[in-house]
């Protein structure tokens, strides 16, 4: 059953990402690409390798005049970009390094180690053909298609792309966020603040978070517990053309938050304001124009879950990505946990590999939002469900694993 006026969190994320198309594309440099997500799909330009080259330090040589052991007259060398410019013929080898093309007629390398010189005469074992050879093609093909669009380009992805011979390559644009903090409260770290001060640690813990997901950020500050104040930081977001505006603090709906009153002053809608969860239920999602705002949580640990599990997909889908939703990962539980209310629960948990390869996920003791310490010393989060029965260690649970 459904607590009044609490969303599920299924429900809240399809609300959060419908209608969300991939943004515009750019064309980029390679070097540029890493964490980028590519928009095409990317067909390689060459062949690789584009000849069959040597994969040892040896000599090069015919199989056929290696049936047995034999010796053979040196006639050259073949190097990485300085190949021999001969054939070999019956009777002929020629000197060759790692990665050199095979000279014409050859078919199989000998490694150095293997070989006995003497001035020009070779001595080398009996081989079979294509012994450390990389034959041409082994890599893959021109015309072949090995990154497909929607994939978020890893630095091996890089390497890969550039050996395909692609000097840029067609991406997403970054989304554009702006971040406001709200509260009186607030001061930026190294302020000396009194005890009646809290340091915003939100806003760069989500900064950080959105240049993970290639987001460009706006920064428009922290805004004090004051309407006017909030109705035109909301409007400089606006008037920015952001594609999400996050707004940390101030989304419940206590007489200090000002977030929803802001939203409704300049005629904006609420699609929901609160979630069925734990951290994070006073969050909200409204529209202003083509910008989705997110009404984030204060608390810096329901304001941080609440980006995982909302934001993050947000952007990810905004930029084509075929993975964007949440991916829970199957585990077992380190300790016994008590039957679940009406909100679905995200513990914090230290996560470790059993020895037999299944994930054990252990809830820490303290769960309150205001405690970031417990945030950084955990692995991921424990995932339980609307009124889940008690359960006992060793029971089967889902886990959300920190990517960093």
């Amino acid at each position: 059953m459904r607590a009044a006026g609490l969303i599920p969190v299924e429900e809240a994320l399809k609300r959060v990402l419908d209608g969300a198309t991939t943004l515009p594309t750019e064309e980029i440099p390679i070097a540029e690409a890493h964490g980028r997500v590519l928009a095409k799909p990317l067909a390689s330009r060459r062949t690789q390798p584009p000849a069959d080259l040597s994969s040892m330090d040896g000599y090069a040589a015919r199989a056929a005049d290696l049936a047995k052991p034999a010796t053979l007259k040196l006639i050259g060398a073949s190097a990485a970009g300085r190949p021999f410019g001969g054939s070999i013929k019956p009777g002929e080898t020629a000197r060759i390094f790692t990665g050199a093309l095979l000279p014409e007629g050859a078919d199989v390398v000998i490694p150095q180690e293997d070989a006995k010189a003497e001035g020009d005469k070779i001595a080398l074992p009996a081989a079979k053909p294509g012994q450390y050879v990389r034959k041409k093609g082994l890599d893959f093909a021109e015309g072949q298609v090995l990154l497909d669009a929607g994939r978020r380009i890893s630095a091996r992805d890089v390497a890969l792309a550039a050996a395909m011979d692609h000097a840029k390559i067609t991406v997403a644009a970054r989304p554009r966020v702006a971040i406001i903090a709200t509260g009186d409260e607030l001061v930026p770290p190294g302020s000396n603040a009194g005890s009646d001060r809290t340091i915003a640690s939100n806003p760069l813990s989500l900064a950080a978070l959105l240049r993970t997901e290639n987001a460009d950020i706006l920064d428009l500050g922290i805004v004090p517990d004051d309407l006017d104040a909030t109705v035109s930081t909301i409007r400089k977001a606006h008037d920015a053309g952001v594609d999400i505006l996050v707004t940390l603090g101030g989304a419940s709906v206590g007489e200090h938050d000002l977030v929803a009153k802001a939203l409704n002053a300049e005629g904006v809608k609420i699609d929901f304001h609160r979630v069925a969860l734990r951290p994070g239920r006073p969050m909200l999602l409204a529209r202003m124009g083509s910008t989705r705002v997110l009404g984030l949580p204060g608390n810096p640990v329901s304001s941080y879950v609440c980006a995982l599990l909302f934001l993050v997909p947000l952007l990810r889908k905004l930029q084509g990505r075929t993975d964007f939703l949440p991916q829970p990962e199957s585990a077992i539980l380190g300790k016994a946990l008590p039957q679940n209310d009406h909100r679905q629960d995200y513990l914090r948990a230290k996560i470790e590999r059993e020895p037999d390869g299944r994930l054990k996920a252990t809830a820490l003791d303290r769960q309150d939002s205001s405690m970031l310490a417990y945030l950084s010393g955990a692995d991921g989060l424990l995932i339980r469900a609307p009124h889940a029965p008690a359960a006992k260690a060793g029971d089967p649970c889902a886990v959300l694993r920190f990517g960093d």
